[in-house]
């Protein structure tokens, strides 16, 4: 057995007697957190509902398509494949949405060319953007996010950006 296998038993029982010195119940303490886990998920599931029907729309109607087209002349411009206007337009919204793109990307162009490893670096280099606001605002209750949209677009961007560049930088094109 590793030590690595043992990390979580470990941390479960070291919090287990850490409570215990100090007094705590931990299975109420644990009923009590799961109860406001599911009051919290109630609160957000609507928005995370609609967030993935909007997704899925926009793919199936065509404007992921056309949009890419579009941003075609703009992202050679920016040394960024146009093939991944797609990843970039979905990635601050859905993960999943992202992830299927994304591995679309790497079997048609090899995980090794550099549309693949682009995508790669992409994927793990952003945020789901507008799921992240929805879950952790939404559970806040916070309802206005006029300055955190933009900063995060722009924080995306530049992510995107870096991605191309970084990858060019140590593997050329």
């Amino acid at each position: 057995m590793s030590l690595s296998s043992l990390v979580v038993p470990l941390l479960l029982a070291a919090v287990a007697v850490y409570a215990m010195g100090k007094r705590v119940d931990v299975y109420a303490a644990l009923t009590t957190g799961a109860g406001e886990g599911l009051r919290i998920l109630i609160r957000i599931l609507p928005a995370l509902v609609g967030l993935l029907t909007a997704v899925s729309m926009f793919r199936a109607s065509g404007a992921l398509e056309w949009l890419t087209g579009l941003c075609a002349p703009v992202m050679e411009k920016l040394g960024i494949p146009p093939e991944l206007t797609p990843l970039m337009l979905i990635r601050p919204v859905s993960g999943n949405g992202a992830l299927a793109v994304g591995s679309e990307l790497m079997h048609t162009y090899g995980a090794d060319s550099y549309v693949g490893r682009v995508a790669a670096v992409m994927l793990g280099s952003t945020e789901t953007t507008f799921y992240t606001i929805a879950v952790y605002f939404g559970s806040a209750g916070i309802r206005r996010t006029r300055h955190t949209i933009p900063a995060a677009i722009t924080a995306d961007l530049a992510g995107f950006l870096a991605s191309a560049f970084a990858v060019r930088l140590f593997f050329g094109r």
